[in-house]
């Protein structure tokens, strides 16, 4: 089987963990795992990140805890408020694996190279960050695969300097 892929993936960027309480979430993997320490951020999704949920604008409150474990992060997300992937699948399964997230080049291109699969956008937002002083467009795209094979979630992120 030597086709080429509808798209390549960069590199994995972090794993999502769906939890009920961030903070005790990430004080069980630290003492239990030793991974750690976890940064834990609250933030709003809204018409300021373009959040879509759905296809539709939607506004959530989301926590999370995040702590490197070599070049690859643990993301523990906690919805406070609104509806997201994350609270479908608390619903249906309660805490766990839900998501994995890959780097792209060029989210918007990938976006469309997947569509003709079937794999839709089920998220997305973005918003502008600052790292080491620099201004970074930040573009997140949750796919419908959890749909299709293996139940999980595949996200696309992309930075871009502005």
């Amino acid at each position: 089987m030597s086709a080429e892929p509808v798209v390549q993936l960069g590199p994995i960027s972090h794993i999502g963990i769906v939890v009920e309480d961030c903070e005790k979430a990430a004080a069980w993997w630290e003492r239990v795992f030793g991974v750690g320490p976890f940064s834990i951020d609250t933030y709003t999704l809204n018409s300021e990140t373009h959040f879509k949920y759905r296809g539709e604008p939607a506004e959530a409150l989301m926590k999370a805890a995040i702590a490197y474990s070599g070049k690859v992060f643990i993301e523990l997300v906690e919805v406070v408020e609104g509806e997201s992937p994350h609270t479908e699948f608390m619903r249906e399964h309660g805490e766990g694996f839900q998501h994995l997230a890959f780097l792209v080049e060029d989210i918007k291109q990938t976006v469309a190279d997947l569509e003709p699969e079937g794999l839709k956008p089920i998220l997305d937002y973005q918003f502008v960050t600052e790292q080491n002083g620099r201004k970074i467009l930040v573009q997140e795209v949750y796919l419908n695969s959890a749909e299709f094979v293996g139940g999980s979630t595949i996200q696309l992120m992309q930075f871009t300097p502005q």
